[in-house]
């Protein structure tokens, strides 16, 4: 149910038979995220698959900016839809436009940030723990951030641990349910 960026993590739920039909149920649940931000640069993806642009020298914010910073996005805030994402524009995906050098007009959304927690910040490196209604681009949200503090930022990590009450530490490894069912 649903989609993970190329180089993220975590749970992804899979679904199989009759449960499929379960699938949107899925889909509008909860998730949490724990996310690494690398800040002074931009990527095109907003993620390490971009063309890295870094920023011009700018100052580097404090611990405490980059605190008073994420708790502004807190709440219910708006998100342009990144580019490379799985939005169908004009019936086809938006990352398949964009890998064609297409540029299209993405849409925006209003999503719920429940909590967002800084776990570390090292300049150039910030870590973020979130908790985030069904819609949120994590990578969106990253790029807002580094924005939002003056000095650009992309993500170079990205694990989803948890979507509605199923959590990453309780699932079972892909390569193990391949083994399991005789999938090689």
């Amino acid at each position: 149910t649903g989609t993970l960026d190329p180089f993220a993590t975590g749970l992804l739920i899979l679904l199989t038979g009759k449960g499929t039909k379960r699938s949107n149920e899925f889909l509008k649940l909860d998730k949490w995220y724990e996310a690494t931000i690398r800040l002074g640069a931009t990527s095109t993806t907003g993620d390490i698959e971009g063309e890295i642009r870094n920023a011009s020298d700018s100052v580097i914010p404090n611990f405490a900016d980059v605190q008073q910073v994420i708790k502004e996005f807190v709440g219910e805030i708006e998100q342009r839809v990144p580019q490379y994402s799985a939005v169908k524009i004009n019936g086809q995906r938006a990352y398949k436009l964009a890998r064609e050098g297409k540029t299209v007009e993405m849409p925006t959304r209003k999503v719920q940030i429940y909590q967002l927690d800084l776990v570390d910040y090292n300049w150039p490196e910030l870590k973020i723990r979130c908790h985030v209604s069904s819609g949120t681009y994590i990578r969106t949200l990253g790029e807002d951030i580094g924005e939002k503090l003056g000095v650009g930022g992309y993500l170079t990590a990205l694990r989803r641990t948890q979507v509605g009450d199923y959590k990453v530490e309780d699932a079972v490894k892909l390569d193990d349910f391949m083994r399991k069912n005789g999938v090689e």
